[in-house]
């Protein structure tokens, strides 16, 4: 029994170290000292931009999306304005809602979900001419529905960037992959949860939303969600960005733009296994059978110089480079914060960065 409960001890020391912020949690997290991977590599100390050093033989990507990326392949984030963080003379709202699904990654029975929506200033439900662009922001371990909207600032920086036009007036929805039954400090729980969120996704939380507001999808059926994915994207951060690797994953179909913040894709194996090479072989042949070349898909993938948990990251990066005759910058690009940790001071400037990418005019 004393040796189940030390194994116990250690197992749960070695994954606190990937818990996400919690409610307006702005400190910086430390590296617990047990974390390892089975995955052997050198990092680097300080910021470096990866360089290719190999390359193997894909095919070349031959046709380019409907909007040029135009952004390097590689570099750093550049950090958000100071007057960005001040309100704007034109703010967004924020509505809670309540929506109807099911515990697929337990019971399977019938239970009601909460996400937040954001809608630009000016936005009228009664106009449903107006169309907007839309994004899905995901929490990390032991968030909670509405996160992006209680980071300090975070409000503002979306009025800001919509109203200096840096980016068209959009939805933002904050969700989550728990339930009211989730046990949030339960990590393999947690892992479990947001492996089925994609299900919640599709089945239930996009139709909800954008049934309800004015997304580009015309109706909620699966056919004009899917003619529509040019204007949704995914991302978030931590356990948040495996999560929005596995939307890649499964919902390609629906969403165009992905913005996985401090974490890699762990469509096979989790957290200390990256399993990277595989990983990548999946997401390329992905890319292959569902023509996403031509028909488009993009990802802005960032990290922090200091994050405890940029080993996965830097990985999967690396790898991508490495086959960048197939992931060329206008499918895939990687960012990193100089001195960012795991934070939401990280996030807010990974999300300033990201979103004119996304929505953003061309210059």
């Amino acid at each position: 029994m004393k040796k189940i409960i030390i194994s116990i001890v250690v197992a749960v020391v070695i994954v606190v170290g990937f818990a996400l912020l919690s409610r307006n949690r702005q400190r910086t997290i430390t590296v617990p000292p047990t974390v390892t991977s089975t995955t052997q590599t050198t990092q680097p100390t300080t910021a470096t931009t990866l360089i290719s050093t190999t390359k193997k033989k894909t095919t070349r990507a031959t046709t380019k999306p409907a909007k040029k990326i135009t952004i390097p392949q590689e570099g750093f984030t550049k950090g958000v304005p100071g007057e960005y963080f001040q309100a704007s003379s034109r703010p967004g709202t924020v509505t809670r809602i309540e929506y109807a699904s099911a515990d697929y990654a337990d019971s399977g029975e019938s239970i009601t979900r909460v996400a937040y929506v954001y809608t630009p200033y000016g936005y009228d439900e009664n106009n449903t001419k107006q169309r907007y662009d839309i994004i899905y922001l995901m929490h990390g371990w032991r968030g909670e529905a509405g996160e992006y909207f209680e980071y300090e600032g975070a409000k503002n920086i979306y009025d800001n960037l919509i109203e200096k036009g840096d980016i068209p007036p959009i939805i933002i929805v904050s969700p989550s992959f728990y339930d009211d039954e989730s046990d949030k400090e339960d990590y393999n729980g947690s892992v479990n949860e947001f492996r089925h969120f994609h299900k919640v996704f599709e089945n239930d939380l996009m139709p909800a939303v954008e049934g309800r507001f004015h997304s580009y999808a015309k109706s909620t059926s699966a056919k004009d969600l899917k003619a529509s994915r040019d204007h949704r994207a995914f991302g978030g951060f931590s356990l948040g960005s495996v999560t929005t690797w596995l939307e890649l994953c499964y919902n390609y179909d629906y969403i165009r733009y992905f913005l996985p913040m401090s974490g890699s894709c762990w469509y096979y194996g989790g957290y200390g296994d990256w399993q990277t090479e595989q990983n990548v072989d999946y997401i390329e042949q992905l890319v292959k059978d569902n023509n996403l070349n031509k028909r488009g898909y993009f990802i802005y993938h960032a990290v922090g110089t200091e994050d405890y948990v940029k080993e996965q990251s830097l990985l999967q990066a690396e790898e991508m480079l490495s086959r960048n005759d197939f992931f060329t910058s206008q499918h895939y690009v990687f960012y990193q914060k100089q001195d960012g940790v795991h934070n939401a001071v990280a996030v807010k400037e990974y999300l300033y960065n990201a979103l004119p990418v996304f929505f953003g005019e061309e210059k």
